[in-house]
């Protein structure tokens, strides 16, 4: 994978941490991109190059330059703040956009998967209904509202603890798409 870094080498590098939780998933989907296990080691090179670059772009700079301007902007309030959602669609989850929130100065405050405008929700109403790479965070939150906010494993990682049917469980994210979830001994696990 030579040239310039685009649409298909970042979806490689989101693979690459979400084969942590999912390596089967993970694999399919580098392979539906005609990718390389080589193809993606660069791409994650690459862009760990940009990142830790001492003339690093900005974040919202860098993500534009790779998956070119946004499909989508919006303006955006969580609770006090104001931002601007910027949205791109990834060919690998044609369900889902590609999110970063970003304050009135350009810094980054989020990027994560999220549901695509007018793109069918899962029906989530038990541990059952759960499934890999099936729901996004803010998906999962509401279906089973109250969650608490947990501290990911990593940067891209988050992770909800919430009670389902009694049983409390706990959720894993990468990119905010779904990886895992353990609810009580042996139920609910991925």
């Amino acid at each position: 994978m030579t040239g310039a870094f685009g649409t298909t080498a970042f979806q490689l590098v989101l693979l690459r941490r979400m084969a942590d939780f999912q390596p089967g998933l993970a694999e399919q989907a580098r392979l539906r991109l005609g990718a390389s296990v080589a193809d993606q080691r660069e791409a994650n090179k690459r862009w760990q190059a940009m990142v830790r670059s001492p003339r690093a772009r900005g974040a919202l700079a860098r993500y534009r330059s790779v998956l070119g301007p946004p499909g989508h902007t919006e303006p955006r309030t969580i609770g006090d703040l104001s931002c601007e959602a910027h949205l791109w669609a990834l060919p690998l989850w044609p369900d889902l956009r590609f999110e970063v929130l970003a304050a009135p100065d350009g810094a980054v405050w989020n990027e994560w998967l999220v549901r695509a405008p007018g793109a069918p929700a899962p029906a989530l109403h038990g541990p059952a209904d759960l499934r890999p790479w099936g729901a996004t965070v803010d998906e999962v939150a509401h279906a089973f509202a109250p969650v608490h906010p947990m501290e990911g494993t990593a940067p891209t990682r988050w992770r909800l603890a919430f009670t389902a049917q009694g049983q409390p469980c706990v959720a894993e994210f990468t990119y905010g798409l779904l990886q895992r979830w353990d609810c009580g001994p042996g139920q609910g696990r991925a």
